[in-house]
């Protein structure tokens, strides 16, 4: 199991709208991770079992879209990881030691918005 290393990507717009499902297309074609997925894919995300990391289904928390051809963090995205790690959407299931990890990911990302994530309120 693995936390994803801090990329200090762009940011998106705040208002720029998210879908998952649309980014993860992107993502992929942008990190020519069609087949499986590489380090660039990985970067997108912010957790994934490091055992399985050669089936996309190992990756959790994607913050990122292809942004003017740019991996860019998008806001709404961090902010829908952030509501998962604090049990929206019927949570997300990773070990209790990457837990903490991952909130300081996500808080960084909130820092560089200048807010602060949801579970420091």
């Amino acid at each position: 199991m693995a936390v994803t290393s801090f990329q200090d990507l762009p940011l998106a717009d705040r208002d720029r709208e998210w879908d998952g499902a649309a980014a993860e297309k992107r993502v992929r074609a942008w990190a020519d991770a069609q087949d499986e997925p590489n380090a660039k894919y990985r970067d997108a995300h912010v957790w994934y079992d490091a055992d399985a990391k050669d089936n996309f289904t190992a990756y959790k928390l994607l913050i990122a879209d292809v942004v003017d051809g740019r991996l860019t963090a998008v806001p709404r995205g961090f902010f829908a990881a952030a509501a998962v790690m604090q049990g929206s959407r019927g949570g997300v299931d990773l070990p209790a030691k990457d837990r903490d990890r991952v909130k300081s990911h996500l808080a960084k990302y909130y820092a560089k918005l200048g807010d602060t994530p949801p579970w420091e309120d």
